[in-house]
């Protein structure tokens, strides 16, 4: 039995050009892995690949945040809106509240994955910080969790604002990427760790109600049990 073929997409990917047709399978080079893959990391230079007949190519897997849409800015924003909502002074003696700056972040992302993650390097590294939530730095690993616990739920509730609020935009050429491959017969999937509410809620106003129902595949957040 031949093998099944899919193209990964994941951060980054480039920009398209607004008139050339995106899905073109014969000039698609596949480098394998498992199944004939092909896949970039947010630090490779360029996607590794191999020539490969693109005529067993059977699906499009697409992450959500950074190939879909640009979301870094937008987690970064939300997370320094929880950090200012319940004034997080990270260190304790701080005057002002925490804010992550864009080159830190971009930094914190590529080491540590998850939102709770970020924030429970952060803080022990740096120190546990006071806030309106504990007046004193916790000390007990219980009481850390529930500040953390808190600070994600509001941050993810924050980012759907932002998201729900008109100015957010998928990236040039995506749409289209989709109904054209979708057109020569193939399938698509979306596959993300972030949270499966925040996915839902992206797709649906990004891509549209009717472009995330006919996915023949998705996969977000605690859906699995190992994520990236």
């Amino acid at each position: 039995m031949a093998s099944a073929s899919a193209i990964l997409l994941v951060p980054p990917i480039p920009s398209f050009s607004p008139h050339t047709p995106l899905f073109r399978p014969h000039t698609l080079r596949l480098s394998p892995l498992g199944t004939t893959t092909i896949a970039t990391t947010r630090t490779a230079a360029r996607p590794r690949a191999v020539s490969a007949s693109a005529s067993a190519l059977q699906a499009l897997i697409f992450d959500c945040d950074g190939v879909i849409l640009e979301s870094e800015h937008l987690h970064r924003q939300a997370y320094n809106d929880a950090f200012s909502h319940f004034n997080v002074r990270c260190p304790s003696s701080s005057s002002q509240p925490l804010n992550w700056g864009s080159d830190f972040y971009d930094e914190l992302q590529n080491r540590i994955g998850g939102g709770k993650p970020k924030m429970r390097w952060y803080f022990k590294e740096h120190g546990w910080p006071s806030s309106k939530i504990f007046e004193k730095p916790p000390e007990d690993d219980a009481v850390r969790a529930k500040l953390i616990d808190t600070l994600q739920d509001w941050k993810t509730e924050r980012y759907k604002e932002i998201i729900k609020s008109g100015t957010v935009e998928p990236r040039p050429g995506v749409l289209r990427l989709m109904d054209e491959a979708r057109a020569a017969g193939k399938k698509l999937a979306v596959c993300s760790a972030a949270t499966k509410s925040s996915v839902i809620l992206c797709l649906e106003n990004l891509i549209g109600i009717e472009r995330f129902q006919s996915l023949d595949c998705f996969l977000a957040g605690k859906l699995i049990s190992f994520v990236k």
